[in-house]
């Protein structure tokens, strides 16, 4: 038997194993998360919340690469994200993307040469009906009721990508290597990974849990705007009210949290 099809078979082995398992994993995601709060999370008495966090871009206060450094960079340090030179073996939890790659559905026949060449802010969209959810098998990946947040639990992923291929952002990576090694300088008060384990942007719900905004929305300088979607004097919704702001791939019925200013 080669090796390709010898792979295969042992993929299909394991996604049987996680599928049957689901019940069990399920019962004991129940109990430890309950949909409300993460187990690394503590909140104190100055925590941030909302119904729905959202995030609004204004993307036109970006003109180029270097004006999304700083935000990648914070996200990236403060969350022990590595930095890997192989693309294939990357991790991302913010990056940025051109129009065509963010809106695929939205481009026109003819853009402006601005539009075109622009960088697009993406993360995770944190939707309200999140297909990666239903995906995971063992709920390592959950949505917290308390405020939306679609999160992680690095320990309970078995690494089998389900919530990848579900999600339609590509906004999930994998680790395929150990890692810790790539890390310049790790922060002792976010958890590192595994090989093996998938991981995304969380929102920031560490910085939320003490009162804090999300960190890149903190250096942006005014680029992005985090507040509650469902109250209506929210900053978010006042951005969204006043300017015409687009969604990625909205049409999915996913519900994306994260919007445009264009």
């Amino acid at each position: 038997m080669d090796s390709s099809r010898r792979r295969i078979l042992q993929l299909l082995g394991l996604s049987s194993l996680a599928l049957a398992a689901k019940p069990v994993f399920n019962a004991f995601a129940e109990e430890e998360h309950g949909g409300k709060a993460h187990p690394i999370i503590k909140e104190n008495d100055n925590a941030l919340k909302a119904k729905q966090w959202a995030m609004v871009i204004d993307t036109r206060q970006f003109e180029s690469e270097e004006d999304l450094e700083p935000l990648i960079e914070i996200c990236h340090k403060i969350h022990n994200v590595p930095h890997l030179s192989e693309k294939r073996h990357e991790i991302k939890w913010i990056w940025g993307v051109h129009y065509h790659n963010a809106f695929p559905g939205k481009a026109a026949r003819f853009l402006s040469e601005e539009v075109e060449h622009k960088p697009f802010f993406v993360l995770c969209n944190h939707c309200e009906n999140p297909p990666c959810v239903r995906a995971c098998p063992t709920q390592a990946t959950w949505k917290r009721e308390s405020d939306g947040v679609v999160l992680m639990d690095f320990h309970r992923c078995i690494g089998c990508r389900f919530c990848m291929a579900a999600c339609p952002f590509g906004a999930r990576s994998f680790n395929y290597r150990d890692p810790r090694p790539f890390i310049k300088e790790i922060n002792v008060k976010f958890p590192t990974r595994a090989k093996g384990v998938v991981e995304k942007c969380n929102f920031c719900v560490e910085r939320l849990a003490v009162g804090q905004l999300p960190a890149c929305v903190e250096v942006s300088e005014g680029k992005l705007a985090f507040g509650d979607l469902y109250d209506p004097e929210s900053n978010v919704r006042e951005l969204i009210r006043t300017h015409f702001t687009i969604r990625r791939k909205q049409t999915l019925g996913t519900e994306p949290s994260v919007y445009y200013i264009v």
